[in-house]
């Protein structure tokens, strides 16, 4: 198979003391290969409040290629699509939030509670570039 023009996918969701925590977790995996290892924090809110930070780095092509296939089953992917132009800084960084509950029912959805961020190839490194790059890659993957 041939590469995936991103260095890197991070997903990170927060799990509050009013989740549970293995929910929250399946949630996440929803975008995740099999396999995946999760990082855990589990850090203090302003409050008082236990917060487990959940996450995920996937940095090879097989793996980003799982990811690549959920968001292409998302319902609005060609507004998505469409707003690529927006969703990818001026450091070839693509942000999209997805939909935590939805997840947690196996349904890729964009919303509130999951965070992807992709480190988009670009040479030159330049947003226009990431943007024609990331663009490619997800229509090549729609295309299977």
């Amino acid at each position: 198979m041939s590469s995936v023009p991103f260095h890197y996918v991070d997903l990170r969701t927060f799990c509050y003391d009013t989740e549970d925590e293995k929910r929250v977790e399946a949630a996440l995996r929803t975008y995740l290969p099999e396999e995946c290892e999760l990082e855990r924090q589990v850090t203090t809110g302003h409050h008082g409040d236990r917060i487990v930070v959940l996450s995920a780095r996937l940095e090879n092509a097989d793996d980003v290629r799982v990811v690549l296939d959920r968001l292409v089953e998302l319902p609005d992917y060609d507004t998505f699509l469409d707003e690529l132009d927006d969703r990818v800084s001026e450091d070839c960084s693509l942000y999209l939030t997805l939909d935590k509950q939805a997840a947690f029912r196996g349904e890729p959805r964009q919303g509130d509670g999951i965070t992807l961020r992709a480190k988009v190839e670009a040479y030159p490194a330049k947003r226009e570039s990431a943007v024609a790059n990331a663009r490619e890659a997800l229509e090549a993957r729609a295309d299977r």
